[in-house]
């Protein structure tokens, strides 16, 4: 007899910040699935994703599982620009001397519902990773993070940071962090950080001192804070392709 599989709900922890309504609705095994990726010992790879927003408005989930061998290399930068509710999500295996880059970006306005969901196993000694998210949100739309990190036992020489910045262009916006470290081994660099605040109106104030009029200013302000979320991307066309994507839904923004 094959046993249902059960939806999630906010009561469950990495999915504590989702929109319940589209979970209730949901399919689970659509839900349930993932893309599986093996990255060979030395190898680098990169992969770029955009989530755009569907014509039916239908949201959408993807989730990716990884593992990356020995000194090899998995560089991933995505846009969620999608909604009604948009999620992301990432677990990635770590062997000794790997190394993971992950920039992310969750844009958007309406009630939409954008998060990036990560887990990175340090499985072995001197692998490396780095997360910057960045989130920009107005209406009533909210941006999450939810970035864990573990580190087994005997994993030594570990270094892994994550950074979560938000800026929240109206009142109503919303943006939540929660990040996780899970550490077994003594010898390791592990940080996060994490901020959520409005767009520096000082930096406003002189940009038009300048002659800078207020809107195009914004949108420079705008566009130098995402631009930290792709600032390792090391293919210069799709870092401008990423960034160019983002940008493109401030559109109806409170600029």
């Amino acid at each position: 007899m094959t046993r249902a599989l059960a939806l999630p709900t906010t009561r469950d922890e990495d999915w504590r910040y989702a929109d319940a309504a589209w979970l209730a609705a949901a399919d689970p095994a659509a839900l349930a699935q993932w893309e599986d990726v093996r990255i060979a010992a030395g190898e680098a790879r990169q992969v770029y994703r955009v989530l755009a927003a569907d014509a039916d408005g239908a949201g959408r989930v993807e989730r990716l599982r990884v593992h990356v061998g020995a000194g090899g290399r998995f560089e991933l930068a995505v846009v969620n620009a999608a909604g009604p509710y948009a999620r992301f999500e990432a677990e990635v295996t770590l062997e000794r001397g790997a190394h993971f880059a992950f920039g992310g970006v969750t844009i958007g306005g309406g009630a939409n519902v954008q998060e990036f969901v990560t887990r990175v196993i340090h499985a072995e000694p001197e692998a490396t990773s780095q997360q910057i998210v960045r989130a920009v949100q107005w209406g009533r739309a909210t941006g999450n993070f939810l970035g864990r990190i573990e580190v087994v036992r005997d994993a030594q020489k570990t270094d892994a940071g994550q950074n979560f910045r938000a800026i929240l262009l109206e009142q109503g916006a919303s943006a939540n962090a929660k990040p996780e470290l899970e550490i077994y081994a003594d010898d390791v660099k592990c940080a996060h950080g994490a901020a959520i605040g409005a767009l520096d109106q000082e930096a406003g104030f002189y940009m038009a001192s300048r002659g800078i009029p207020p809107e195009v200013a914004r949108k420079l302000l705008v566009r130098a804070f995402i631009a930290d979320a792709f600032a390792d991307v090391s293919d210069e066309a799709e870092q401008a392709r990423l960034l160019d994507t983002a940008l493109a839904a401030l559109e109806g923004a409170a600029l």
